[in-house]
């Protein structure tokens, strides 16, 4: 079951009533420490410090810039050494160790699941939040990948901007990327205009043969349009330093990039292509060797909170899957939802399918020959 504009809508910022606040009292631990571990900007310190203050928790965080840095880090470790991580929903089935078993313990129910928009919660099992018929990760926030775009020196209208805009010679040298998302990006334009048919891009989580034909004529499409890499990124800082400091003027990022950009600077925008915004959902568990049980439970209750939810979508820009959070969002944020998320958009998303097992590898292999170009 994919995710629908229906989905989407419930977290705009129009009208959504908010369940009740949890109490630190409620919490099941008022002291000792919680060992957390969550992308770079994710646990800012107004989150970190209310954390502690509501709780009398220690807050422990260590942060990781990429999917494929968390999944190695919690597998060279055995699983254990962190009591919460946040992994990307779509990765989490990568999170299995030898046996076959998940790292991800089943949430516990103490944790106020009940809190997370239901139709995320509801979806979250197709795309990789359920093991063995257990829920091991819960929906924490969804965002977007489309294009950010300085208008000030490359002035594209938002009913014409397209993925294959990366590619155009007035962008050479300044176009801004991370390798294993162009090759989506790019890809769902050359599926639009006919030159490398793959359903939308699903055809690559059918099977290795249509993944490698598919890629193979993506990489190919991008080594020949080389001369426009600007700068590749990884993480959030990477992304944001492309435009500040490499002086690229269009690139294919998470919405984080283009939003925060744009209120420094009101000639950069973030838009959806035409071809479809591509979206993700990350998720939030509890490993199974985790050693602070009670706190990791008052931590993910304490995040589940509307009031919290609402200062990581001002902190970051992304969008809160707590019901009622843009509620306890500020006016900015939900301006930016709204010019962003139009209608249209919401009704032309791609969500990120969960990954088949030959997935990653193929496409890190793609990854290698686009960024050795």
């Amino acid at each position: 079951m994919n995710f629908t504009r229906r989905s989407a809508l419930k977290v705009t910022a129009a009208g959504v009533a908010a369940p009740a606040i949890l109490k630190a009292s409620d919490a099941l631990a008022s002291s000792g420490t919680v060992k957390v571990f969550a992308w770079q900007d994710y646990i800012q310190p107004n989150i970190a410090e209310k954390f502690e203050a509501d709780t009398g928790i220690t807050l422990e965080l260590t942060t990781f810039g990429s999917n494929d840095e968390a999944e190695s880090t919690v597998r060279a470790n055995g699983g254990k050494g962190f009591d919460v991580v946040f992994p990307s929903i779509t990765n989490a089935p990568n999170y299995i160790d030898s046996d076959g078993e998940s790292f991800f313990g089943e949430v516990p129910a103490e944790v106020n699941s009940a809190a997370i928009i239901p139709s995320f919660l509801r979806d979250s099992a197709a795309l990789g939040g359920v093991h063995n018929g257990k829920q091991i990760v819960l929906p924490f926030d969804w965002g977007t990948e489309g294009l950010t775009l300085n208008r000030g020196a490359l002035n594209i209208s938002d009913a014409d901007l397209s993925f294959g805009d990366l590619w155009r010679p007035e962008a050479a040298g300044k176009a801004a990327f991370r390798q294993k998302s162009v090759i989506m990006g790019t890809g769902l334009y050359l599926d639009a205009i006919g030159a490398v048919p793959s359903n939308r891009m699903l055809d690559v989580y059918r099977s290795e043969e249509d993944a490698r034909r598919v890629w193979g004529g993506v990489a190919k499409f991008i080594i020949e349009h080389k001369d426009n890499f600007g700068a590749f990124w990884n993480n959030a800082t990477e992304a944001t330093a492309a435009f500040k400091e490499a002086g690229c003027v269009i690139g294919q990022t998470w919405d984080t990039t283009g939003l925060l950009l744009s209120r420094e600077n009101s000639d950069f925008v973030y838009r959806a292509p035409k071809e479809g915004i591509i979206t993700w959902l990350d998720s939030f568990g509890m490993l199974k060797a985790a050693e602070n049980r009670d706190q990791a439970i008052a931590f993910m209750n304490f995040m589940l909170q509307p009031e919290v939810g609402g200062m990581f979508a001002d902190n970051t820009g992304y969008n809160s899957a707590v019901d009622g959070a843009a509620a306890f969002a500020s006016d900015q944020y939900k301006a930016q939802f709204v010019e962003t998320y139009t209608p249209d958009v919401l009704g032309n998303m791609w969500w990120w399918q969960a990954d088949t097992p030959f997935f990653a590898p193929i496409r890190n292999e793609f990854v290698e020959i686009i960024t050795n170009a």
